[in-house]
């Protein structure tokens, strides 16, 4: 903390890379209004690790989903590096998705027809890098350098996994968002993955996992436990 001028500054203190205050989301079912979401906040900071756990149905991958921009919530705000993307149309939400967040789905992120360093390449146009960063490096650095030109159904499911990382990371995201991104995965590759995860947060991605696994819980520096759709006190 420094004076200047009768004014206090706070020296060092910087916002969340992702914020989401007071989130609610509810689809119709029939007559009926499920809410998915009721109120959630959560915060996560560069570096930062936080773990979502929670039963099926606690309404996980629906914050994921909002957090990212992937779905819009019906109430409160969600903010990348102070960036309010919550009441912007989905083209918006797709560019700045595509420059700003890195997103492993629970289902894989690969499209079919393109070889993994395709994958690669395509999340970094969408993004519109001019300087993407070297796919072979990435590709490297996630061990399966030598899977380059292999299409996503000769992967393993680990390879699989590192695929949608390296597309994730193509533009090196300032958050990365991730879905039961170890749920297929045996001990080994899980913990290959997760060190892979601490890795690209001691680069300074804010990290927000959705996991039912106690190793992923464990790694992370916060867990946010949902049921019924709110943060579990």
């Amino acid at each position: 903390m420094a004076h200047r001028d009768g004014l206090i500054l706070l020296v060092g203190v910087t916002e969340p890379r992702l914020e989401a205050h007071e989130l609610y989301r509810f689809f119709h079912a029939g007559d009926e209004e499920v809410l998915a979401l009721r109120g959630v906040s959560l915060s996560a900071d560069a570096g930062e690790t936080v773990a979502v756990v929670g039963p099926s149905g606690s309404g996980k991958s629906t914050l994921l989903a909002c957090l990212a921009g992937l779905d819009r919530p019906d109430g409160g705000t969600v903010r990348i590096d102070g960036l309010s993307i919550s009441r912007r149309s989905e083209a918006d939400r797709a560019a700045i998705r595509a420059r700003s967040v890195g997103v492993v789905y629970q289902a894989d992120n690969l499209i079919g027809h393109l070889t993994v360093e395709g994958n690669v390449a395509l999340a970094q146009r969408l993004g519109g890098s001019t300087r993407p960063r070297s796919r072979r490096d990435l590709l490297d650095r996630l061990g399966i350098g030598g899977r380059a030109r292999a299409y996503p159904a000769q992967l393993s499911g680990g390879e699989a996994v590192r695929a949608a990382l390296a597309v994730a990371l193509a533009n090196d995201p300032a958050v990365l968002v991730a879905d039961e991104p170890t749920g297929e995965l045996d001990s080994s590759t899980e913990s290959q993955v997760l060190d892979l995860l601490q890795d690209r947060a001691e680069a300074g991605t804010a990290i927000v996992v959705a996991t039912h696994s106690e190793a992923v819980a464990v790694v992370a520096q916060r867990v946010v436990r949902l049921v019924d759709g709110m943060v579990a006190a």
